[in-house]
């Protein structure tokens, strides 16, 4: 089964997905600048999101550029990892417009593990489908990135309730672990 219809919808979605978050930015409805300010919180959650997508959208592309083949597995992990992605949207207009409250962030962090941990899923469905001794599954590894990741999602959940500020802090230290796209790839695809 070829992969480009896989790839297609995916961007697809993912290019709604962003389009919906931005639609959610509600402008003042005065036009002096201290009316942005309780627009802060909003605005930084969905610079926070937009980041999470990309980071997504690019890691996605990454797997499915070193892959040559999918199956059913892989389409219904696939669609696993876009559900979880479309709750972004929701999480993010909720926990900017409550100005970054406890459950809200939790929330949040709730949508970011389940779709790390779609990711995953993804990318073993993927490996199963190519095989052990593929590219791929040498290049993910042991994959301590991903790991780490869930774990800093699971420690930002309960953590919302102590100081919300943590929690998005662990959020915007994931993104920034994340933010330049996975070298495994890079460096499996060049050899």
């Amino acid at each position: 089964m070829g992969k480009g219809r896989l790839e297609a919808f995916s961007d697809g979605v993912i290019a709604v997905i962003i389009t919906i978050m931005v639609l959610e930015l509600q402008a003042p409805r005065t036009s002096d600048l201290s009316a942005l300010k309780p627009k802060i919180p909003v605005f930084l959650t969905y610079v926070l999101s937009f980041i999470f997508i990309g980071i997504y959208w690019n890691n996605h592309h990454h797997l499915l550029h070193i892959v040559h083949k999918i199956n059913g597995s892989v389409l219904w992990a696939n669609l696993h990892l876009l559900f979880w992605l479309s709750l972004v949207p929701f999480a993010t207009d909720w926990m900017g417009v409550n100005h970054w409250a406890a459950v809200p962030v939790a929330l949040y962090g709730c949508v970011l593990f389940m779709s790390g941990l779609a990711f995953t899923i993804l990318v073993n469905a993927l490996i199963a489908c190519e095989g052990r001794d593929s590219t791929l599954a040498r290049a993910m590894g042991r994959d301590y990135k991903g790991k780490a990741s869930l774990v800093f999602y699971a420690m930002a959940v309960p953590l919302a309730r102590v100081n919300p500020l943590i929690s998005i802090a662990l959020y915007a230290f994931v993104a920034l672990m994340w933010f330049i796209p996975d070298r495994r790839i890079e460096r499996a695809i060049a050899d």
